[in-house]
């Protein structure tokens, strides 16, 4: 686990010095944007903005200052906002991690039952329509996806709220906010975890295939065990560890997709504010949101690498057995 954690700091590094260089690198920078804002344009006022900001000084000066003021947990300050990255990020994490975290368990305990439920009958009418409707969800692009239910769930049928968080004409207890904001997240975490969902049955099915036909599984049969124990208690343990090795590693194909929907949805998380930065040439704000949730990612397969430990004992880090 040391050297896991080790190169996770060197991940982190890496991250944090090439997202810098690259918005280093792009044309134009924050004193822009803000003059532009204020309606004022000449080189005095963008000097100063500039000064104010550190954005004069050498580009390894400011790596450097950055990288030692990220090790402080330091993220900067924002130039449109003028509060901490951090804080305004932490503001909309928990946003964040509710839609990425309802859809992730959607997806796995939905693909994982159709997984199981294929395998069981692969020959099936029903294991055929699974297995194509998981391609066809799979193909569907994740933002088509969310419109198209803002169309029909929203728009059409008026039966789920088209966009935000919670309703803010709602006056009510914690027990009434809270199925507001469950209402508000149906369908930003369907449209989210479709795709995922389509993955995890495949590999689900694929990998229960594979372990039903083990020996120590028709051992359990011939000793008259029921099917329902040999299924979900012998088989699914060892069936499902590609489905948490997936899971583990799509964490940042998650955030990224998060983004998407958050924008489409005007869901207030971090996705939403790493593309209103973008627009605002806030470059901090990038860079910051950037680097953490690269931080999430690594944070996400260090624990995948814990979990696998609960689902079975024999598996270690370094990769013996």
């Amino acid at each position: 686990m040391g050297i896991r954690l080790g190169q996770a700091i060197g991940l982190l590094l890496a991250v944090v010095i090439v997202v810098f260089l690259l918005i280093q690198l792009a044309p134009g920078d924050a004193a822009l944007y803000l003059a532009g804002e204020q309606g004022v344009g000449d080189a005095e006022f963008l000097a100063e903005i500039r000064a104010d900001y550190g954005l004069d000084r050498p580009m390894l000066v400011q790596l450097g200052t950055y990288i030692g003021n990220v090790a402080q947990f330091d993220l900067g300050q924002s130039t449109y906002f003028s509060e901490p990255v951090l804080g305004l990020i932490l503001d909309r994490l928990v946003a964040t991690v509710l839609l990425a975290g309802a859809a992730l368990l959607f997806s796995v305990t939905i693909g994982v039952a159709l997984g199981v439920f294929t395998a069981r009958r692969p020959e099936s009418p029903a294991s055929h329509g699974v297995t194509v409707l998981s391609l066809v969800g799979f193909a569907t692009p994740v933002f088509w996806l969310a419109l198209m239910f803002i169309v029909v769930f929203a728009a059409k049928w008026g039966i789920l709220p088209v966009g935000g968080i919670e309703d803010v004409r709602y006056e009510g207890g914690w027990f009434g906010e809270t199925i507001d904001t469950l209402q508000h997240l149906v369908l930003p975490a369907i449209s989210l975890g479709i795709i995922y969902l389509a993955i995890y049955s495949r590999l689900a099915r694929a990998s229960m295939l594979e372990v039903l036909e083990s020996d120590y599984i028709r051992t359990a049969r011939a000793k008259g065990a029921h099917e329902r124990v040999v299924v979900y208690k012998h088989a699914l343990r060892n069936g499902i560890i590609p489905v948490v090795t997936a899971a583990g590693l799509q964490i940042g194909n998650l955030l990224s997709g998060a983004l998407l929907v958050e924008f489409v949805f005007a869901w207030p998380g971090i996705g939403r504010l790493m593309i209103t930065s973008i627009f605002r040439r806030d470059s901090p704000m990038v860079v910051g949101i950037v680097i953490f949730s690269a931080a999430m990612v690594i944070i996400a397969n260090l624990l995948t690498d814990l979990v696998y430990r609960l689902i079975d004992p024999r598996i270690r880090v370094g990769g013996s057995r």
